[in-house]
């Protein structure tokens, strides 16, 4: 049986064939990787260590390409580390702010260059607010707030505080030291005796706590620490002077790290207030939706928990930092 099909268009559609076959395929433009710059403050306290662990991994993990800067706790170093990385024109600038001022000049310039800035775990003062896409962290005045709630209803209103501070200027430092001292206020029967930095630095507790020992002996009653590196140092000189942390002397602090919770569960700390360091993820959420013109919120708040001698052994087993 003869083919319905003249010879000339099989020859045509071998010859389709062959072309097709020989055309090579067009490469597929290779993923560009995202350059992202981080300004972290330093290695301060534990609950650093772990924000840092965080950011890292969680890059690694997306195939970001980290540029890191430890501005070893001076402002200087850090805004040194963003003009950097507005030179090396990365993708996306992310900052830990070591304290709230002084920043308009460098965001400005990371402004001009198009490369947008996130604010991660503290905040800073600007009257222009377009120089930074968003800030992603805690609220730190609700921290200092529920620090002061616990401890009304634990003592009953009544004594004397010494308050360990973090550093001077820092947004923690100044949002903690307010909220706490509002709440304070509404009670006659709580006073502030003493208050000093310890920079969030465990040496730092320990010191300014054997200082306010010396100074003030048995009229303390109670520590309240902007972090817990400083409480944990804190523990450590009231120990030292013959007392009982947690029983002789209250003791809140605010982080929630691991070593602290373990504290609070062996009764030498009576409450810590949860912050947690485990930003990566959102924060490379965020560099993806500003990478894609996506809008952010503005403000982005972690959800905060507070720990004491009820639920501090069940949440240990879950404990990332």
């Amino acid at each position: 049986m003869k083919s319905l099909l003249p010879s000339r268009v099989f020859l045509t559609l071998a010859g389709v064939l062959t072309l097709a076959l020989l055309t090579p395929v067009a490469a597929q433009p290779p993923k560009k990787t995202i350059k992202v710059g981080f300004a972290q403050t330093g290695a301060e306290s534990a609950w650093r260590t772990a924000n840092t662990v965080s950011m890292k991994s969680e890059a690694e993990k997306r195939g970001i390409d980290l540029k890191f800067s430890d501005a070893q706790g001076k402002q200087e170093n850090q805004i040194r580390a963003v003009r950097s990385f507005i030179t090396q024109g990365v993708d996306v600038i992310v900052i830990a702010p070591i304290v709230e001022t002084g920043w308009d000049p460098v965001l400005r310039e990371a402004k001009r260059a198009k490369i947008p800035v996130i604010l991660t775990d503290r905040t800073i003062q600007t009257a222009d607010e377009s120089l930074f896409a968003c800030f992603i962290g805690s609220d730190f005045y609700e921290e200092g707030r529920l620090a002061a709630d616990w401890l009304a209803k634990f003592s009953g209103g009544k004594g004397n505080i010494v308050e360990l501070q973090g550093t001077a200027g820092s947004a923690p430092a100044n949002e903690r030291r307010k909220a706490f001292g509002d709440a304070v206020a509404k009670y006659p029967g709580l006073k502030i005796i003493d208050s000093q930095s310890g920079d969030f630095r465990r040496s730092g507790g320990k010191e300014v706590m054997e200082a306010f020992i010396k100074k003030h002996g048995k009229a303390i009653n109670i520590v309240y620490s902007h972090n817990d590196d400083m409480a944990l140092g804190a523990v450590q000189a009231i120990e030292e002077a013959g007392l009982k942390p947690g029983k002789d002397i209250t003791i809140v602090a605010i982080d929630a790290i691991k070593e602290a919770i373990e504290a609070v569960a062996a009764g030498k700390i009576n409450c810590t207030v949860e912050c947690s360091p485990l930003f990566g993820p959102k924060v490379y959420d965020t560099v993806a939706k500003l990478l894609a013109g996506q809008t952010v919120p503005k403000k982005a708040y972690n959800k905060d928990e507070v720990f004491d001698a009820k639920n501090a052994a069940a949440a240990l087993p879950s404990r990332q930092y």
